[in-house]
């Protein structure tokens, strides 16, 4: 006779829900949507909760790619990177074609394209040392901010001082040997484009693979999740490939919602730039910041900048999210040696991001998404940089090359 197994389920993990955080940051999304509506228009308020779902969807899943990448050269797992990649190949899918297309429903469409110079080159390296050292990228230090993270917060202020001297020093950097733009989708046809970007991740995504085997025998399985179904929709964590997907989605949603794909760091060098502007620094007569785009930003309210009201979003998104999970505890005390490594590699970000065209997101996310050659060289710089933060970890008294 077969015998049934009755054996009740694990129940889910608690959950200690921060109520004051999580209705502050219910109101702030209600009112911010209303007040962007009314000072800009409708679309400003799409992108702004748009940003929000970002924010949701970082926090949930820990989805940052400096921590993914020190995995895989530490412990020789590369999970995030081929979650990373997932995430990159199905917003390219999208992307190229649309992008080819020039428009839709009259929206104009731009891809993250970039000359391919010396400045990338530099640029990305430096982003992916600082970012080491930092503790984040680009994306990551918005979200981890949004948590409660007062060490990320030193990060996210040096990014902004070190992406307003970037502003400065650009047009030097612009005067340096480069390609001009390449985009895969014109040279070679939309499905060619598209071909191309997907072989080459599916590369990165093969190698991480051979690597992990070789060192561990097998790929690391999923953890089981501590909590199922509306419960681990709502408290987390959410996991990496699911998470990518509807990054990938949401990116798709802001290129057909702005009529250019998601960035991060623009709008940083802005609010340094409105700073110092206040504070009687002329930087409305630097070069950058005499071009069309920039200085029609910097004459503008920041809610009128796209990247910016996302990025307001992309924190209270997260916000949200650790006030969901319990997980919102903002603490005050960082010791020095960490202060100065997240300072360090603040500006190193902000510095390296304005010369290379974009973060992790503007340059590698939506850079490659969009067929765009310079987001393959950042990717390459900024790993190479990467590898060299990890190795100076230990001297700021934090994890290297050793697991912790």
């Amino acid at each position: 006779m077969t015998q049934l197994n009755l054996t009740a389920p694990a129940p889910a993990a608690p959950v200690n829900l921060d109520k004051g955080p999580v209705i502050f940051v219910v109101l702030a999304f209600v009112l911010g949507a209303l007040a962007i509506g009314q000072a800009i228009d409708s679309r400003q308020a799409v992108l702004f909760l748009i940003g929000g779902l970002l924010g949701l969807t970082l926090y949930h899943a820990s989805f940052g790619f400096t921590g993914g990448w020190r995995r895989f050269v530490v412990e020789r797992r590369g999970n995030a990177i081929r979650a990373q990649t997932l995430m990159i190949a199905a917003a390219a899918v999208v992307f190229i074609p649309l992008l080819g297309l020039g428009s839709v429903n009259g929206q104009a469409l731009v891809g993250a394209f970039a000359p391919v110079g010396v400045s990338v080159l530099v640029g990305a390296a430096m982003f992916g040392l600082g970012m080491q050292l930092g503790g984040g990228c680009g994306s990551g230090t918005l979200f981890t901010v949004g948590g409660g993270s007062s060490r990320m917060l030193v990060t996210l202020v040096f990014f902004i001082v070190g992406a307003v001297i970037g502003t400065a020093h650009l047009p030097w950097w612009l005067g340096l040997p480069s390609l001009p733009e390449i985009s895969l989708g014109r040279a070679l046809g939309v499905p060619g484009g598209v071909i191309v970007t997907l072989i080459g991740l599916g590369a990165v995504a093969a190698l991480t693979m051979l690597v992990e085997r070789r060192a561990h025998g097998s790929l690391e399985k999923a953890k089981p999740a501590p909590r199922r179904g509306l419960a681990r929709l709502l408290y987390g964590p959410w996991p990496l490939i699911g998470a990518g997907l509807l990054l990938a989605g949401l990116n798709i949603a802001t290129l057909l919602t702005a009529g250019h794909p998601w960035s991060v760091t623009f709008g940083f060098g802005l609010w340094g730039a409105k700073v110092a502007q206040a504070a009687g620094v002329p930087v409305e007569t630097w070069a950058f910041w005499t071009w069309p785009g920039p200085a029609k930003a910097l004459g503008s309210s920041v809610l009128a900048d796209v990247t910016s009201v996302m990025n307001f979003g992309i924190i209270l998104g997260a916000a949200l999210a650790a006030g969901l999970a319990g997980k919102f505890a903002p603490k005050v005390h960082v010791p020095f040696a960490s202060f100065l490594a997240a300072a360090v590699g603040g500006v190193l970000m902000g510095y390296g991001a304005r010369l290379s065209f974009g973060c992790n997101v503007g340059a590698l996310f939506s850079g490659i998404a969009s067929g765009s050659v310079h987001g393959w060289l950042w990717f390459a710089s900024a790993f190479a940089g990467s590898l060299g933060g990890v190795a100076l970890r230990p001297l700021f008294g934090l994890d290297g090359f050793k697991k912790q």
